[in-house]
């Protein structure tokens, strides 16, 4: 029975991927015999489940992981992690802005977020009424509109947002973002990005942009599966859990305009995003 547990009822030619106790306990019940162990041919849900708990098994259940598939893992996750702890250096001495010298290099953390919808209600929400109901009611039924896609340089030295929301995030608004940072800082610095290795950041679009910049933008890439080594997805994050948290509007263009709102009072109080695990540097 633990054998069975360890294998996929597909694979013994069942429609389902994982079993089921009772799944499970019928295919035992019907393969006891000719197996070999007469004494399962009764075996119930409640036997099975008893099997799997002393084995701590539970083959309904499935908890995902991330394949490592970058041979230079370690390697990346080390340079991303050494930037973040030059970050760290400077913006603790503080020694840049106190002495009024500008920075010759400034990091920003860049990504993008896809897919925020912007969805409708066909009925207006009810407020929270005392005594009656204590939340928000809001109706089940709902039109989509489509979705947008969020493109975000979070700068780590002063936790400044510079951003664009776009239909798509293809080479050319992922340009146009790098041409906004470029307007924004000052012309005699380095730029340097940390980003991860998406189709739009390294096309042949883009790279032609940055050959009208040289010496402009640097690149720091994370490794492939390694989007968490990345400090903007704090700040997705953070626009999650606050302004777009059951956001509802009636266009793309309402969900742009509050977006940008969100993202103008995210820049009235800035906060400076920090790595707080650099023990990972490998050193």
């Amino acid at each position: 029975m633990v054998h069975l547990a360890c294998t996929k009822p597909k694979d013994l030619g069942y429609a389902a991927e994982l079993w089921t106790r009772k799944a499970l306990a019928a295919h035992v019940r019907q393969q006891a015999a000719a197996a070999g162990h007469p004494s399962l041919a009764c075996a119930a849900k409640s036997t099975v489940q008893r099997i799997l708990d002393e084995q701590q098994l539970q083959p309904h259940k499935v908890k995902y992981y991330l394949e490592r598939r970058d041979p230079e893992f370690e390697s990346k996750m080390k340079e991303v992690l050494l930037v973040y702890q030059e970050v760290m250096v400077q913006n603790r001495t503080g020694a840049v802005a106190a002495l009024g010298v500008a920075p010759t290099v400034i990091t920003v953390s860049i990504d993008e977020k896809p897919g925020v919808q912007a969805i409708e209600n066909t009925a207006p929400d009810l407020p929270p009424v005392p005594e009656e109901h204590p939340t928000v009611g809001r109706d089940h039924e709902y039109k989509r509109h489509g979705t947008l896609s969020i493109l975000a340089s979070l700068d780590l030295h002063d936790g400044h947002v510079v951003a664009r929301v776009e239909e798509r995030h293809r080479s050319r608004e992922f340009a146009a973002l790098l041409k906004d940072l470029d307007a924004y800082y000052p012309s005699e610095v380095t730029i340097r990005i940390i980003l991860d290795n998406h189709s739009a950041h390294i096309s042949k679009e883009t790279r032609a942009y940055l050959a009208t910049r040289p010496n402009r933008f640097q690149y720091v890439h994370t490794p492939k599966h390694g989007s968490w080594l990345n400090l903007v997805e704090t700040l997705f994050g953070k626009m999650a859990h606050t302004f777009l948290r059951h956001i509802r509007v009636q266009s793309k263009s309402e969900v742009k305009e509050r977006i940008l709102l969100g993202i103008a009072e995210i820049n009235a109080a800035p906060v400076v995003h920090r790595w707080k695990k650099l023990d990972l540097l490998v050193t």
